[in-house]
C-alpha cells in the first residue's frame, strides 16, 4: 500500500507526501484517480505488512469514504479507525460487487449498497462513529477535553 522504503523518507504527518505513492507498486494510476467519497473494496488480510500509519493517513487524506473487506490486517485497523478511516469487514459485500457497481453505505443503517444489492451489516457503534465524524481518535480526544484539559465523561 505504501512502499517501506519511504517511510523514513516521508512522515505520516505529511499526508500530502504520502498519497502520490499510494499503492504505488500494484496500481500506478490509483493516487490519481482515487477521489473524495471513493470506497476500496479489498480481499483478505487487507493492510498486511502496513504496520505504520502511512496508509491510513494517505487514504483519509484522500477522502476515502469507507474501506470494505472480506478481512483486515488489525494494526492497519486500528491505524484506520485513528484516521477517522472506516473500516468494514463484510466478505459478502465484496463478493457481491461486479465490476462498474456503484457502492454506498449506510453506516447508520448498516447497509452497503452494491449495484441493486442491499447487505445488511451491523451498525457501527454510535462511540465508533463520534470518533469517525470526529476525524480520528486525536481530533475526537481534542473535542471531549474541557477547558482545563480533562475529558468529559
Amino acid at each position: 500500500m505504501f512502499a517501506g522504503n519511504l517511510t523514513y523518507k516521508i512522515h505520516s504527518s505529511e499526508p500530502e507526501g504520502i498519497l502520490p505513492h499510494l499503492f504505488e507498486g500494484f496500481d500506478q494510476r490509483f493516487a490519481q484517480e482515487v477521489q473524495k467519497g471513493d470506497i476500496i473494496l479489498g480481499g483478505e488480510n487487507f493492510g498486511c505488512g502496513s504496520s505504520r500509519e502511512h496508509p491510513s493517513v494517505g487514504l483519509a487524506y484522500a477522502g476515502v469514504r469507507a474501506v470494505i473487506v472480506k478481512s483486515v490486517n488489525r494494526i492497519f485497523f486500528r491505524s484506520a479507525i485513528n484516521q477517522g478511516l472506516p473500516v468494514i469487514v463484510h466478505p459478502d459485500a465484496v463478493n457481491a460487487y461486479h465490476t462498474g457497481d456503484r457502492v454506498d453505505v449506510d453506516f447508520s443503517e448498516g447497509v452497503i449498497s452494491i449495484g441493486k444489492n442491499r447487505v445488511p451489516f451491523e451498525p457501527l457503534p454510535p462511540k465508533l462513529m463520534e470518533i469517525l465524524e470526529a476525524g480520528g481518535l486525536v481530533n475526537w480526544i481534542r473535542a471531549q477535553q474541557g477547558s482545563r484539559g480533562e475529558i468529559k465523561s
